[in-house]
């Protein structure tokens, strides 16, 4: 879902902007990325080629633990949750600015990994969600590192686990339990630059096991059904219609029950998937489905005269829903930093469920901006990558920390402590005369 982008850019943040633009060391750590997009793109086929299913990180956060030590965070670490939490300390200190990408893919262990290349595109499952954001996140500290730029704020990279499906957020949920200092979080995930998540699509996912009886198929016949009544159950919700505005979805993705063809089901259950981009949308959908799901459970009990038929529920995923206002200081840097680098082109405000979901939900500004590049089919093992200009994304990447962060001697923080910072709210943040 695509919003408007049209807000105009604070007076400061532009002059802070050119600001950064015309130091010579941040004009050599930009064409850095560009040359340096080879190292990147063999750093993304590298993390790729380590399996890192769902809860199955340990791995890959190993290898990243490693590559952000040997790019100068002596420090870094893992955290109780398995995250790879490195800090780069700013000059000030304040305010603490995370840049993360997720060390997570959908696909179960045991699925072949390995990178193809055809006609100058790559192949592999995650090879861009997030094979590429992690990539990214690597290029920009390298590039912080050789250019000697130093901040004003602290800089947190980190590797999350837990992104993706049934992991339910529990990296970054971990991360904002165990730090409370943070003051904005940027996420890189998936490709391109024109892009920017503003907007957290929040989701509730519920297990519904039905428990009934059982029995013989002739013989018992007249005992409810499980799977009965989980079809009752997926009929009344197939017809739910929810509002286009906020976006509001649901989906019955896994259904699984029964014995054998000859029996009565005695048990049987269902996954259910309800997004919006509102809670009170997407909490009155949750309402709305558990009622129809008593409705069935109580219809399959009156056809056979039964009171035999019951249900449990057991949360799975809980995504919150937030937004980052299109006016705030993070959106209008990271608009800013794609047109510094995609000639002027204006990215466009989407809403999603990332990482970011989190922040958004607290009032932190957060955004999730892409690696660059193209790709497709993503989830899918034919995932796909094509490096078309893809050092775009970890220069725009580059410019949104240094606008945030400050660049000592040449800009103080735009990013500033407080919940939900607008430009209006900025005006402390003069820059460096």
């Amino acid at each position: 879902m695509t919003t408007s982008s049209a807000t105009a850019i604070d007076p400061q943040l532009e002059a802070a902007f050119l600001a950064i633009a015309a130091d010579p060391a941040v004009a050599g750590a930009l064409r850095q990325l560009k040359a340096d997009e080879p190292s990147t793109l063999d750093e993304q086929k590298r993390v790729v080629e380590i399996p890192s299913p769902p809860f199955g990180e340990a791995r890959r956060a190993q290898h990243y633990l490693a590559r952000m030590r040997d790019l100068g965070l002596a420090e870094a670490c893992l955290d109780a949750e398995g995250n790879v939490v490195g800090l780069r300390h700013g000059v000030g200190r304040r305010p603490k600015l995370v840049v993360s990408a997720h060390l997570d893919t959908v696909f179960a262990a045991g699925t072949d990994v390995a990178v193809r290349e055809k006609d100058g595109v790559l192949y592999a499952p995650g090879i861009g969600d997030d094979g590429r954001g992690l990539a990214v996140l690597l290029a920009l500290l390298r590039a912080l590192n050789t250019a000697k730029l130093r901040t004003v704020g602290d800089i947190m990279f980190v590797g999350t686990v837990g992104e993706e499906g049934l992991g339910d957020l529990r990296g970054v949920k971990a991360l904002f339990r165990d730090h409370a200092d943070i003051d904005g979080f940027i996420s890189i995930d998936k490709m391109g630059v024109h892009r920017i998540v503003n907007q957290a699509s929040g989701s509730r996912r519920t297990g519904i096991t039905f428990k009934g009886p059982g029995g013989h198929s002739f013989n018992d016949f007249g005992q409810p059904s499980a799977i009965h009544a989980m079809g009752r159950a997926i009929a009344k919700i197939a017809d739910i219609r929810t509002p286009a505005d906020p976006k509001t979805t649901f989906t019955i993705g896994i259904v699984e029950g029964g014995q054998s063809v000859n029996a009565i089901a005695g048990r049987a259950t269902m996954l259910v998937d309800m997004r919006s981009s509102q809670r009170d949308a997407m909490l009155e959908l949750e309402r709305a489905v558990l009622g129809l799901i008593e409705s069935a459970v109580a219809d399959e009990n009156r056809r056979w005269g039964s009171d035999k038929i019951s249900f449990q529920l057991e949360s799975v995923g809980d995504r919150p829903a937030g937004v980052t206002p299109a006016n705030a200081i993070i959106v209008q840097a990271a608009r800013r930093s794609v047109a510094a680098v995609a000639g002027g082109i204006d990215a466009q405000l989407v809403v999603s469920s990332t990482d970011a979901n989190i922040a958004m939900s607290r009032g932190i500004p957060a955004v999730t901006i892409g690696g660059g590049g193209e790709g497709g089919d993503a989830h899918t093992t034919g995932e796909w990558y094509k490096p078309t200009e893809s050092h775009l994304g970890p220069q725009s990447a580059l410019l949104l920390v240094l606008a945030l962060a400050g660049l000592d001697g040449v800009t103080q923080p735009m990013l500033r402590r407080g919940p939900a910072w607008t430009a209006a709210e900025a005006c402390c943040n003069a820059i460096d005369s």
